[in-house]
């Protein structure tokens, strides 16, 4: 995590503006992609009531499972491109039902990489342009874009699922099942490739924060609604983390500084609260080696082809048969993401300018908003019946581009180069978004397909798919001997996933409903299992990590390591009914 840059909070005002257009346009599109945009659904032969359960249709007739999809809202979402649901039940045979089910999981996967790909090399970037550009300090851009951006695919997932009633148990498991995955298997996993002692106040405020925004959630479910006032409270409490992890830095250099002036000279410091780690200056750029000898001067079609290039041949040469084989998959998503969303880097000299391929991104980028924003229902709308909006926004693109790119140069930026920062992160964003959007309904189709409910897919599939990649950035970190900085970032990322996920999620779902509140359904006795494991872990570290000085060794790792085994058997065991409540 750490080798990500860092980031800031007030574009994520900018960001909800995207977010807040609702209303989906009605329109029909054919019966498989994109049926669900305002499609208009019309009584079939099969029997239905208003409260049919989606998870029946495996247990009717072969003949029946069609027209039920079809025909029971409980089986129909509100976004997406791809009906699933219609796509196994409707498309496939019965005989290839494991077929469909396997192309679903690759989906899902590549999907998984997606979100990987687009947060780390498109959407961590821009954020942390516009960090420099708004200059704020390490500290308040470190809590909130930092995390922000290593949590994009939690926070959009569950900014998707609580879009849908239905699918709000999806939320719950996967921020609560990455809650437990990251405090127990994540840092169980550094302590037991790097022993390390932990910074003890940093660790006390960030455990308890989480033990609160944990608490609330809680609540919320036992209460079963989530009001405006409690949406408001949930990034309120994240506003005073901020707050408080910016006034307790500090005080820390404060008292520091006067340390250091009342000390004798070649006393030394003790760094045991701190909450930075030294960085190694044994780095060295190798990039000064490739340079050429003799400058020459690139023409238009060379740094356009080299711009659009997602392949380091020095790297490929040097890399292993795995990294090659994961870099394939990736090449035509890397390709997309180049052509359609701009970068700002402010660490080098010309800030990343391309002028061909940024004079292009004028014309993909809002194109990309425009099909993505609602799943393409603005896109495909027409003004006047005369021209869709997306030929409007290619041929306003077009205009703007042909006078940017006739106004500037190759070889300097422009002085409004800074607004592709803005563009690139909106878009970047949108694309998460789409992907998060797929990623949920996949989730729900597989749980229909063999009757799960969707906190367990939460806790397992979704939160193991969006912690994979910070779990193994932090183990990276712990390798190259930063274990505190990997331990600090365990719980920084799932404080914001969890309070800005369920809050500015319910905050969106309240602004499109009438009634002023978010209703909760949890799915039975799974939901208090995995709130359950969650605060005892957390209870555990608080009181064993003390009682050892801070002091985090293999023995404390193998421990969490047990705990979440355990975990994952009990729920597992709850899902399938083998551990229930008894009726009184």
């Amino acid at each position: 995590m750490a080798g990500r840059q860092l980031y800031l909070y007030p574009v994520l005002n900018f960001f909800c503006v995207g977010l807040l257009m609702v209303e989906t346009v009605s329109g029909t599109r054919g019966p498989f992609i994109g049926a669900h945009i305002g499609s208009q659904f019309s009584a079939s032969g099969v029997n239905q009531t208003p409260m049919e359960d989606c998870r029946d249709v495996c247990g009717l007739n072969v003949s029946d499972r069609c027209p039920f999809i079809r025909t029971t809202p409980d089986c129909h979402s509100e976004g997406g491109y791809l009906n699933y649901l219609e796509g196994v039940f409707c498309y496939f045979p019965p005989d290839l039902l494991p077929l469909a089910v396997t192309l679903y999981a690759f989906w899902l996967l590549y999907l998984f990489l997606i979100l990987g790909v687009t947060a780390a090399k498109f959407f961590c970037p821009n954020l942390s342009a516009i960090s420099t550009l708004l200059k704020l300090s390490h500290n308040v851009a470190g809590v909130t874009f930092l995390a922000f951006g290593n949590g994009a695919p939690d926070i959009f997932s569950a900014l998707v699922a609580f879009s849908d009633p239905r699918t709000a148990g999806l939320a719950f498991g996967a921020l609560f099942g990455a809650g437990v995955l990251v405090t127990t298997v994540v840092a169980g996993g550094i302590a037991i490739l790097r022993p390390f002692t932990a910074a003890s106040r940093p660790f006390l405020r960030d455990i308890i924060f989480y033990m609160v925004a944990v608490f609330l959630t809680f609540t919320a479910l036992y209460l079963g609604r989530v009001t405006l006032a409690w949406a408001l409270g949930y990034l309120g409490l994240y506003v005073f983390y901020v707050i408080t992890v910016v006034l307790c830095t500090w005080i820390y250099r404060w008292q520091r500084s006067r340390s250091l002036v009342y000390s004798m000279p070649g006393t030394p410091e003790m760094l045991s609260d701190s909450e930075e780690e030294p960085v190694s200056s044994n780095s060295y750029d190798y990039s000064e080696e490739y340079r050429p000898l003799l400058f020459y001067q690139e023409t238009t079609a060379q740094i356009l082809a080299h711009a659009l290039n997602p392949l380091d041949y020095r790297k490929w040469r040097i890399k292993s048969v795995s990294w090659r084989a994961l870099k394939v998959f990736k090449l035509p998503v890397e390709f997309l993401l180049l052509l359609t969303v701009p970068v700002v880097d402010p660490d080098k000299e010309d800030g990343n300018w391309k002028r061909p391929l940024n004079c292009l991104h004028l014309v993909t980028s809002p194109l990309v908003l425009v099909l993505t924003l609602q799943s393409g229902a603005y896109g495909v709308y027409e003004i006047g019946g005369l021209l869709p909006v997306w030929a409007i926004v290619v041929i306003v693109g077009t205009a703007v581009a042909a006078v940017t790119f006739f106004a500037t140069s190759n070889s300097e930026p422009p002085r409004l180069h800074w607004l592709f920062a803005f563009l690139g992160f909106l878009t970047s964003a949108l694309w998460i978004n789409a992907a998060a959007t797929e990623v949920v309904n996949i989730l729900r189709t597989l749980g229909v397909v063999f009757r799960l409910s969707n906190t367990v897919l939460g806790l397992t599939l979704l939160a193991w798919g969006n912690s994979i990649g910070d779990a193994f950035s932090d183990f990276t970190l712990a390798r190259q001997g930063y274990p505190r900085m990997a331990f600090s970032a365990c719980f920084g990322g799932i404080i914001l996933n969890l309070l800005v996920g369920v809050g500015l999620g319910c905050l969106l779902q309240i602004s499109r409903n009438p009634t002023a509140e978010v209703k909760l359904e949890p799915d039975g006795l799974l939901v208090w299992v995995l709130a359950g494991a969650l605060g005892l872990s957390l209870v555990c570290s608080l009181v064993s990590v003390p009682l050892q000085c801070f002091q985090l060794n293999r023995v404390y790792g193998f421990c969490l390591l047990l705990f979440y085994g355990s975990f994952l058997v009990v729920a597992l065991l709850t899902e399938f009914g083998v551990i229930r409540l008894k009726s009184v």
